[in-house]
């Protein structure tokens, strides 16, 4: 059986044979280049960097265009590194599922260290602040989920986890945030050299909320003493530190079993998944769609790896409009807001997998109503992709993969946190724009979709658990006198609702929307089996 291992990749003809790709670099050059000349690390270790971010680099290590490999590093969830990187020698195993149900098998090898990003780990933190000194540094990385930004919760307020770090200085830091703070600490004292620090979150302007978390710690410690005036003066100088803001975009969904259980006929061991005690469900493989795009504002005061020749890889170089309207065209038009309808009306339908819903003419044209008829009319083109393009090959490509094992139910999470952007923002461009708010039908179709979603119970009638949310509990006692098959008790419930600027982008009830919404959910209560009638009613 071939384990992922340094010493296993000697056996070529074996990998040969299970049909999986090696690495075309020395691996124990490259290591020794990294641990002399640290040039990216990269914060968050799990499937999207192991997916994408390192297969990028290990293209251009492949083709003799870089000499140093990536550091990865994680601040939420040490047992990553314990069980996922070093038992495995810091490899990953990508599969690669295409859309004609083949597997494309390749061993990424271009994370060149592991650690835990936290103090606790004293030996882990000492190797950290010895990288961020080091002038070779060129870039920092991350994708650590929108969350992982955050300095305040729900409420508004700083989290208490952010306020002892306030509180207690750079010296022992907890927040991801405060850890990278503290760590800019490090290279400033060390002779304040240039580097980029660059979001690779799936969320928008991701740049500048990394920019406005690092500053805002920054500062607070130049409050209480623990900074100087001059450090906060280097973040602050953009010739020094960059902030450039990306678009990404690559599904990497949980391990999944069948892939598992390919792997394993295929002659590869020890590949199980694991759960760690936070929660975090990962495997020494990663498996992922083949689309990948990658969009990069293109400033890094001291450098950055040869990104230009990773067109053929989806990685374009470009300036901040270009980065924000790409992101724009995906999360407001062509892909996120047709995610969210399916997630809300596969649950009620009962479907547990993306690409089952897209076998459903009714999703299909509700997802096409959505992004061709109401998102491509208000998204500006970025230039770089065409939305058109886009948009085809993730409803035509991409969301009827039934290689790719993404639900409904997973998609689901936190949907009051995605609607102002997915659906709200196309209502205000139809606002500003001056267009027909009555032209819309599929936007409030999802909208009224999702607030039939929460009463938990499907289209059968049986009850179900619906995915976490932070407004879950607040709107559900909003609509809990909302009874199914009686058409009546949803009268007047949704005003409150529908008012909440925070939720929608803008208050609903001063707009035709809301009266529609209102009569489509009425239709949606009217029988718990009505779904599939409504979608019928209003898409046809």
């Amino acid at each position: 059986m071939l384990t992922l291992t340094r010493s296993a990749l000697k056996d070529t003809a074996a990998w040969q044979k299970a049909g999986t790709a090696l690495p075309q670099f020395d691996i124990e050059l490259m290591k020794k280049n990294t641990a002399e000349s640290p040039e990216w690390i990269h914060f968050g270790a799990g499937n999207i960097f192991r997916g994408f971010i390192a297969p990028l680099q290990q293209k251009l290590l492949d083709k003799n265009l870089a000499k140093t490999g990536i550091i990865a590093a994680d601040t939420f969830d040490g047992e990553i590194i314990d069980k996922i990187y070093k038992p495995f020698d810091n490899l990953a195993l990508l599969v690669t599922m295409c859309a004609d149900g083949s597997l494309e098998k390749s061993v990424i090898a271009s994370a060149a260290e592991a650690y835990q990003a936290t103090p606790q780990n004293k030996a882990h933190w000492e190797q950290l602040k010895s990288i961020f000194k080091s002038p070779s540094l060129k870039m920092v990385s991350f994708t650590i989920t929108e969350k992982g930004y955050a300095l305040r919760g729900m409420n508004g307020e700083i989290m208490p986890v952010v306020q002892k770090d306030l509180a207690e200085g750079p010296a022992a830091p907890v927040h991801a945030m405060s850890i990278v703070t503290s760590l800019m600490l490090e290279r400033f004292k060390a002779g304040a050299k240039p580097i980029a620090l660059v979001s690779m979150d799936n969320c928008s302007q991701n740049g500048e909320k990394l920019q406005s978390a690092v500053l805002e710690i920054a500062g607070t410690w130049l409050k209480n003493g623990f900074v100087s005036e001059e450090f906060v003066s280097y973040l602050k100088d953009t010739s020094k530190v960059a902030f450039p803001w990306t678009m990404i975009d690559k599904i990497t969904p949980r391990p999944a079993k069948n892939v598992q259980e390919q792997l394993e006929k295929d002659g590869i061991g020890g590949i199980a998944p694991i759960t760690t005690t936070k929660g975090t469900f990962i495997a020494p493989f990663v498996n992922a769609e083949k689309p990948q795009y990658l969009v990069i504002e293109d400033t890094f005061p001291a450098g950055r790896p040869a990104f230009e020749n990773l067109k053929d890889s989806g990685v374009f170089l470009t300036d901040r409009a270009s980065v924000s309207k790409s992101e724009r065209m995906k999360v407001t038009a062509c892909l996120n807001p047709l995610h969210t309808a399916l997630a809300v009306y596969g649950c009620l339908l009962g479907y547990t997998s993306i690409a089952k819903e897209m076998q459903n003419p009714l999703l299909v044209s509700l997802i096409k109503q959505i992004g061709y008829k109401e998102g491509l009319p208000v998204v500006e083109n970025p230039g770089i992709l065409s939305p058109e393009a886009f948009i085809d090959e993730v409803i035509n490509g991409r969301l009827v993969n039934p290689n790719i094992p993404d639900t409904p139910q997973r998609i689901a999470t936190d949907t009051s946190q995605k609607i102002p952007v997915r659906f709200g923002e196309t209502i205000k461009a139809y606002i500003e724009k001056g267009k027909d708010l009555n032209e819309l039908k599929g936007i409030p179709l999802a909208i009224a979709g999702w607030l039939r979603y929460l009463l938990a119970v499907d289209s059968k009638g049986q009850k179900f658990e619906p995915s976490s949310d932070p407004m879950l509990s607040e709107m559900q006692e909003k609509l809990k006198n909302v009874k199914l098959g009686d058409k009546s008790t949803a009268n007047g419930v949704l005003g409150s609702i529908l008012a909440n600027k925070t939720l929608f982008g803008t208050d609903l009830t001063k707009t035709p929307l809301a009266a529609k919404i209102e009569a489509m959910f009425a239709d949606l209560v009217s029988d718990a089996s009505a779904v599939e009638a409504v979608l019928h009613k209003y898409l046809d």
